[in-house]
């Protein structure tokens, strides 16, 4: 018997790593950015080719009713970072092309990468931020030990190139740092990705790893763009490549954590921050709307776990949950208790394991404006673009959002509005306004879905 336990510390040490560091897994969030829900693999696409974000569902489980927050960049990575609806500390929406004054994640909530780093973990992130510009709202402020990527909401993807239109560019970062990049970005982020994991290796870390594509500007590299000649929309073309890069680049992160025997022991979430929008060419299949709208198409997301050995592979999980849960399943996974947190998000893992046999979630809500949702079961109750007043939908039976049920189901409809209108009164004020801010008639607070 001592011998048995002499010989798993020896195995143990070899390996430069604590006993308790090993039982603890890795925790990498993977974020696309404007991704078309009907442009991976595992949901039907035959024109773009994902191997390795599909890799995901199939050693890992997909979610088919996969959600965010809000139907807009900055709003949702909010919520990712705080594990809470981004509407309960104002962070309703982007800000204009120049920042707002104060805008940022409120310094009252604590990150995901804060609490990991408090106990122990090694906090790093590459890619895109969209959280604040300003030093007390930076990466490197707010939990993360080391950064590397942009801050604002869009960045050109090759060197040199800092014209974005519409917007404000302020470069890359080292740190707080700004630094020249020579490299396409997509492929700078792969690298820094892989640096980190194999640096970190004998280590529990937490990485944030944020890609910007396949956001606009539409820049993609011959090698891609030489992948889908037979692509004949310039635009969709150029989608096509800068996914496929994308999609390189999370083989190439992969890669590096099955090269330095991590994959077992790396938690693995991958999500988009909202639906496509019209202006990169995605496509979000048989969903309506797109990024900005609250119909399906603006907020359901491919969202995919993998824990090599601890989550099933392969399978599909059918209930509806949001990107909120991711914060409290890795904290969940890495044994850090979060006393009052006030998390709208869930631990997912005994749900997906199967241990947990009901609904993660009553409802899932969201306010953007003067559009609106609730979904609760199969029932949607959804404002949006184009809608004079709340329209119903059964989602299993109707995914595209077409058939109003709204008058062949009154008591839904009075139910759902009900709820809705008791989650609502829990929110704030938008601390900001978006640039256009006359599409959400002035980013005041949504109306009861009732009013």
């Amino acid at each position: 018997m001592f011998l048995v336990v002499g010989c798993a510390f020896a195995v143990v040490a070899s390996l430069g790593m604590s006993a308790s560091a090993q039982a603890k897994p890795n925790i990498l969030v993977i974020v696309g950015d404007d991704m078309g829900y009907g442009d991976i693999g595992v949901h039907g696409s035959e024109e773009i080719p994902t191997p390795h974000i599909d890799s995901l569902a199939k050693n890992g489980v997909r979610c088919t009713n996969g959600y965010v927050s809000g139907p807009y960049c900055s709003p949702t990575r909010a919520g990712l970072m705080t594990g809470r609806y981004q509407q309960r500390f104002g962070h309703e929406f982007n800000p204009g092309p120049l920042p707002n004054p104060g805008f940022g994640l409120a310094l009252t909530e604590k990150t995901l990468p804060e609490r990991l780093k408090d106990a122990g973990y090694t906090t790093g992130m590459v890619g895109k931020w969209h959280l604040g510009e300003d030093r007390q709202f930076q990466p490197m402020s707010r939990g993360f030990q080391s950064f590397y990527g942009f801050l604002g909401g869009a960045h050109s993807y090759f060197p040199g190139n800092t014209a974005i239109p519409g917007g404000a560019q302020v470069g890359i970062q080292r740190g707080y740092d700004k630094i020249d990049e020579k490299e396409y970005l997509t492929d700078a982020f792969a690298r820094e990705a892989t640096a980190f994991i194999d640096q970190h290796a004998k280590e529990n870390w937490f990485l944030y790893l944020t890609f910007n594509a396949v956001h606009t500007p539409m820049h993609a590299t011959d090698k891609y763009l030489d992948r889908f000649k037979h692509v004949t929309d310039e635009s969709r073309r150029k989608y096509c490549a800068m996914m496929s890069a994308m999609d390189d680049a999370i083989g190439a992160v992969l890669k590096k954590l099955d090269d330095t025997k991590q994959i077992e022991n790396t938690l693995v979430f991958f999500v988009s921050d909202n639906g496509g929008p019209p202006a990169n060419s995605s496509n979000n299949g048989l969903l309506r709307g797109n990024k900005a709208q609250t119909w399906e198409g603006g907020v359901r997301v491919p969202y995919l776990m993998q824990w090599k050995g601890t989550l099933p592979a392969g399978k599909t999980y059918d209930q509806p949950v949001i990107q909120l849960d991711f914060h409290p399943t890795a904290l969940a996974a890495a044994g850090v208790e979060a006393k009052n947190a006030n998390f709208d998000g869930v631990n997912l893992l005994p749900y997906l394991k199967g241990e947990a046999k009901s609904a993660p979630h009553e409802s899932l809500f969201w306010r953007f404006g003067q559009q609106m949702a609730i979904r609760h079961g199969n029932y949607k109750l959804v404002k949006a673009v184009g809608n004079d007043k709340p329209e119903l939908y059964d989602l299993a039976a109707d995914i595209g959002e077409s058939k109003d049920l709204s008058a062949a189901k009154p008591e839904v409809l009075k139910d759902l509005t009900a709820r809705y209108d008791t989650w609502n009164k829990t929110l704030v004020e938008p601390k900001w306004l978006p640039v256009n801010a006359d599409k959400v008639k002035k980013g005041k607070r949504a109306k009861g879905a009732g009013e």
